[in-house]
């Protein structure tokens, strides 16, 4: 196993130092890490060590012991930690250019970026020290953690468009061919298009979107066959086949790890 640390010193961790604040773009989860599955998010993850340090291998690789990971999206990983919990940070890959990111957002699997875990440790003690209440904006978010806006990324409109209804009603029905008749685009072209302006397929980037929006029923307590109706899954096997290719974990598991996390939500 390969090591990519700093002096790294455990912090403790409580239940009640679980918080999750999600915007439509960006997304910082402190809480537990759950067993080793495989897993893929549509999103760039910044996992950091808080209570034990991070064991990660990529796709099935070597597993490398590190204080930070970075996985590009759509990469499968499997993670676990010598504590219980982690901190993450997610961004959408289709708000920020790729190219001009910080260089350790742009590395894959164990970095090292120290500086980095120091402060996203300190903005995590923030919010729980001011008990998860104060006032954040999504345009909090990058200040918060970067110290500055990530670098947009120049879309074409007809692509943004599409991306801004997928975002903002993942359990939309609409087919690509529907979308691309929208743009004035032939079906191949509009696929060809939309990978070529966001980097990732048109049927992964709905994928992710409808698994990214049951975290905002992390806290529900309907009946988890309403909530995959109304998130756009056709029905409960199609549901936890697709959430647990996500996360690596079922939606019950999901939601049973979350009882105790504050959630500090902006819906689109």
């Amino acid at each position: 196993m390969t090591q990519n640390t700093s002096q790294f010193v455990p912090q403790s961790f409580t239940s009640l130092d679980r918080i999750m604040w999600i915007t439509p773009d960006r997304l910082f989860y402190a809480g537990l890490l759950g067993a080793p599955c495989k897993q893929a998010h549509g999103a760039i993850v910044a996992h950091v060590a808080i209570d034990g340090l991070l064991h990660i291998r990529l796709d099935g690789g070597e597993w490398q012991k590190t204080e930070v990971a970075i996985i590009q999206p759509q990469t499968p990983y499997e993670i676990s930690c010598e504590g219980r919990h982690v901190l993450n940070v997610l961004i959408e890959p289709e708000t920020v250019d790729m190219n001009k990111l910080p260089p350790f957002l742009q590395g894959y699997g164990a970095i090292y970026a120290p500086e980095f875990a120091t402060h996203v440790r300190k903005v995590h003690s923030q919010i729980i020290a001011n008990h998860g209440t104060i006032n954040l904006h999504p345009t909090d978010f990058d200040l918060a953690f970067f110290s500055k806006p990530l670098p947009p990324r120049a879309l074409d409109q007809r692509i943004a468009s599409v991306l801004e209804n997928i975002r903002d009603n993942p359990s939309d029905a609409i087919a690509a061919t529907e979308y691309a008749s929208q743009a004035n685009l032939s079906f191949s072209r509009f696929l060809h298009l939309f990978k070529e302006q966001v980097g990732l397929p048109f049927r992964k980037v709905r994928t992710w979107k409808r698994a990214r929006s049951l975290l905002h029923h992390v806290h529900t307590d309907i009946n988890l066959v309403y909530v995959a109706l109304d998130i756009g899954y056709p029905d409960s096997t199609h549901f936890s086949h697709s959430i647990r290719q996500v996360y690596g974990l079922t939606p019950r598991d999901i939601i049973a790890g979350s009882r105790k996390l504050r959630v500090i939500a902006h819906a689109p």
